[in-house]
């Protein structure tokens, strides 16, 4: 019983962590994506990058 317990709280883990992953994949895939469009914007643009990627 406990064996299994242990085991359901790992997957349930791995699948927030894999939630997260996605979340800064998509923070960085948007700086790329802006900097890209705009390159004159790219200090300030990378700041809120960190940002987020800080509160994800």
């Amino acid at each position: 019983m406990l064996e299994g317990a242990k085991l359901i709280g790992a997957g349930a883990a791995t699948i927030a962590l894999a939630g997260a992953a996605v979340g800064i994949g998509n923070v960085f895939s948007s700086l790329i994506h802006s900097v890209a469009r705009n390159p004159s914007l790219a200090k300030q643009l990378f700041g809120y990058a960190i940002l987020g990627f800080a509160l994800l």
